[in-house]
């Protein structure tokens, strides 16, 4: 095609076919008209370029766009949304435009180098952002996927991204000044110390985020706790260098990604995939109040539809040891039942009835050890729900129930002197 047009613009000078493109050059009658050839060259082939430009990108997305309606899978479908094919209709025209300067410009190879190189820089700029576009889909058809669910995927795009970055950046460079990429990469080279200290985030981000996809430690969903951030509360993405965690308050917390290998942190998610949500909270029981059951409180509590069984079968036990050991019930050694023990049990039927408590999990009522503000019985059990209002109201229950049934096992919850109770003190020892 070249040698055609070119022949074409010598028969305007030469009757001679043999004459050379030098000969052309070097004709003066040509040398008057040479920029407007170029002009007419150009505008020709910026015009046909434009052309298939268009019918490029008519053709191509209009295709793509049936194909991928058609198609099970979304992957095209992305590719569509992301403009990934309407960066590649840029191409063609590109390369049109790369091949015909040689004969817009062939008066004038100064100006073809120039304009070859800005050709070529546009070429390599429009692959690299065809394939940011291509990398940009394949991550978010990743993370639709089950098996990459909670996957720092933007990490390893904005990874990826870098690199391709970096390297057609070392590509334009070298089409523009003329000097092999080899260079830049040893220039390169010796710039590592710098770049080290520019890209450290980076860098640890992606450490860090390898880490944590590798050992599976934090995941975009989890509920995850850092006190030394003030984070407490979801996951919402793990990028390169950041990990945004929203907490319950709706504000959003940001932690670089290596953190979360530097520091400790708490996730929930054991809590999450096992359904049930742990309860630990304890009552404080005064210790004056503890002592032998009386035989009106079993008589009591014999009616009782969780304990009946209990205290019937506890008490033949008791009867039985102090019959063998002929102790009988005012005698100290004699085995007796104490409010505190059968309000501990109560508390574990009452708990392994009650619908809202997990039975599969530990259940469990304990004494721990005593203080200043008395015996703390500690109720340990998992609720059948992770979901944070339903979790606080069967907790808020379960309190309720056992504040109010306290006084029937004849106990007293400790509590601190209020103002209130240190006045009326005061005024019964004035009167």
């Amino acid at each position: 095609m070249r040698e055609l047009i070119l022949n074409w613009i010598k028969r305007f000078y030469f009757e001679d076919s043999t004459k050379t493109i030098e000969d052309l050059i070097a004709h003066p009658e040509f040398a008057t008209h040479k920029f407007f050839w170029m002009l007419a060259l150009l505008i020709g082939i910026f015009v046909i370029s434009m052309l298939i430009w268009w019918v490029t990108k008519e053709i191509l997305l209009g295709f793509m766009v049936s194909f991928a309606s058609k198609t099970k899978t979304n992957f095209d479908d992305l590719l569509v949304k992301n403009k990934f094919f309407r960066a590649i209709a840029h191409l063609l025209p590109l390369m049109f435009l790369d091949y015909f300067f040689s004969i817009a410009f062939f008066a004038y190879p100064k100006t073809l180098e120039f304009a070859d190189r800005i050709n070529e820089v546009l070429i390599a700029f429009t692959i690299l952002v065809a394939l940011k576009r291509l990398l940009r889909t394949t991550g978010q058809f990743l993370r639709d996927k089950p098996a990459f669910e909670g996957k720092p995927i933007n990490a390893y795009v904005q990874t990826v991204n870098i690199v391709l970055s970096i390297i057609v950046g070392v590509i334009i460079l070298s089409l523009l000044t003329g000097q092999s990429p080899t260079f830049f990469l040893t220039s390169l080279g010796a710039m590592t110390a710098i770049l080290l200290l520019v890209f450290k985030d980076t860098i640890l981000g992606f450490v860090g985020s390898i880490q944590i996809a590798v050992n599976d430690m934090v995941r975009v969903g989890d509920w995850v706790s850092m006190e030394k951030y003030g984070a407490d509360g979801d996951v919402i993405e793990i990028n390169l260098t950041t990990v945004k965690v929203q907490n319950w308050d709706r504000t959003i917390t940001t932690i670089p990604t290596y953190n979360f290998i530097a520091d400790s942190f708490k996730n929930w998610r054991g809590m999450a995939d096992s359904g049930g949500r742990r309860i630990k909270r304890d009552i404080a029981i005064r210790m004056e109040s503890v002592k032998f059951a009386s035989t009106r409180l079993i008589e009591k509590l014999q009616k009782v539809k969780f304990l009946s069984e209990f205290v019937t079968q506890r008490q033949r036990e008791i009867a039985n040891y102090n019959q063998a050991h002929n102790l009988t019930d005012e005698q100290l050694n004699a085995r007796k039942q104490t409010n505190i023990g059968l309000f501990r049990r109560y508390l574990e039927y009452y708990l392994k009835h009650n619908q809202s408590i997990h039975q599969g999990m530990t259940i469990m009522v304990r004494q721990l050890q005593p203080t200043s503000n008395g015996v703390p019985i500690e109720i340990y059990c998992f609720t059948n729900t992770i979901a944070w209002l339903e979790y606080e109201a069967i907790q808020a229950d379960i309190f309720d129930h056992i504040f109010a049934v306290v006084n029937e096992f004849e106990l007293q919850i400790h509590e601190n002197p209020s103002g209130a109770d240190m006045r009326a003190f005061v005024d019964s020892k004035t009167v």
